[in-house]
């Protein structure tokens, strides 16, 4: 179900990409996380965002 309230989209938009991923296991974390929750490394990067088409 698309949004189309911008206010809301934007909501939706920091739920949704504002997280961090580990590179060693894979699991989601918090954005201002420092260590992965499941395996403890420290190897982390921001999620990936896709701005349009996919090619």
């Amino acid at each position: 179900m698309p949004v189309t309230d911008p206010f809301k989209s934007k909501i939706v938009e920091e739920r949704l990409l504002n997280k961090t991923v580990c590179r060693k296991c894979g699991a989601t974390n918090p954005p201002e996380a420092v260590k992965c929750r499941r395996c403890k490394s420290r190897n982390l990067r921001p999620k990936k965002r896709f701005g349009g088409k996919k090619g």
